[in-house]
């Protein structure tokens, strides 16, 4: 199984050198064979070959990889797309059509969350990751962004009946194997053709799902229960900008942005990648909390044993996931952004060693 590693800007190289820890351990204990190869995206590619994204490299992925894992790029740096600044994730989304961003979050017991007393959390939020209101995804050529005059912008949202189709189908066979509820959010009391056409698709989609629930919340309305009723949540379907903004919110409220994982996945390739942004100014400190790269990459684990029908896969993503929650358990053992003393490379290795010796 070939995995390409992509470790891209920022504290990206040192969580994902943490994460690499953990997954060589976990090919080991549960005979899963991975192999990694190591590519240049972000600043070292635009530094060497003048972009931060070869086609080349999207090529590899494509055509000689069971998966990717990619750290996190400093995009609001890059240059102008012209010059090279090309923004990796998108380029990733676009180019492997990686439509469905997985992004989980769960309360854990013995962490504090920034949630009112006595509430709890475990939801996963399924956003559509290919078209919405990025204009640097959803044009065949150029940007869907215009300045007709010095003094006005245009921006366009594309939303169409397949990509809505598709990301809907893959929240209810999610929830199908949770606890059966799927929460469309949407703004169609103001989009109503766009909104509209998203939420047509999802309860089109429902009709074939009978033992799943369908309710639908206004994204403003999304954001007031999750801070008051976070239970009610099993599954939010979302389109991009809604499930990018609601799956940040639900981190934190959780615990931390850091303890999210994410993944990004087509209906055959998937691309591991943390929840959270690069975070320069602590870069190459030994600071970074590696938790949500680590769990990224168990998800990657986790989606390929699904697909392939390979359960030591699975097996392994369940193994991570309890071996980071027992370093967890001691605050001693922490990143300092909760709370602790532990260093990057340190907490991979404890994850490692305790998923080794479990």
């Amino acid at each position: 199984m070939k995995i390409l590693v992509l470790p891209c800007d920022g504290i990206g190289p040192e969580i994902v050198s943490a994460s690499m820890a953990v997954l060589e351990v976990a090919s080991d204990r549960f005979g899963l064979g991975l192999g990694f190869d190591y590519d240049d995206v972000g600043f070292k590619s635009l530094e060497q070959y003048g972009t931060t994204l070869r086609e080349s490299v999207l090529d590899r992925a494509r055509n000689e990889f069971d998966g990717v894992i990619l750290g996190t790029q400093s995009h609001a740096d890059y240059p102008a797309p012209e010059k090279g600044g090309r923004n990796v994730s998108a380029g990733f989304r676009i180019g492997l059509d990686l439509y469905a961003n997985v992004r989980p979050a769960r309360t854990r017991p013995f962490i504090g969350s920034n949630m009112k007393p006595g509430r709890s959390m475990d939801l996963v939020i399924m956003r559509e990751a290919t078209e919405g209101f990025y204009p640097d995804r959803n044009m065949h050529l150029g940007w869907a962004e215009l300045m007709p005059s010095p003094d006005m912008a245009i921006s366009l949202r594309k939303i169409t009946a397949h990509c809505s189709n598709r990301i809907a189908r893959r929240a209810f066979e999610l929830a199908a194997k949770r606890r059966k509820k799927v929460t469309a959010v949407h703004k169609v009391n103001s989009f109503h053709q766009t909104d509209g056409l998203f939420l047509r698709e999802v309860r089109k989609v429902a009709t074939e799902f009978p033992d799943v629930q369908l309710d639908d919340l206004l994204i403003d309305a999304s954001t007031a229960h999750l801070v008051r009723n976070p239970e009610r949540f099993d599954v939010i379907c979302a389109t991009n900008f809604y499930g990018d903004i609601i799956s940040d919110l639900a981190s934190e409220l959780s615990g931390s942005l850091g303890l999210a994982g994410s993944m990004m996945a087509s209906d055959t390739h998937c691309c591991a990648q943390a929840q959270h942004g690069s975070a320069p100014d602590i870069q190459n400190q030994d600071k970074a909390n590696p938790v949500s790269m680590i769990l990224s990459c168990g998800m990657l684990l986790q989606w390929l044993g699904e697909k392939r029908k390979l359960p030591a896969f699975e097996q392994a993503f369940h193994a991570i996931d309890k071996a980071i929650d027992t370093v967890l358990t001691d605050p001693a053992s922490r990143t300092p952004d909760l709370g602790g003393k532990t260093g990057t490379k340190r907490f991979g290795a404890l994850v490692a060693e305790t998923l080794r010796t479990a």
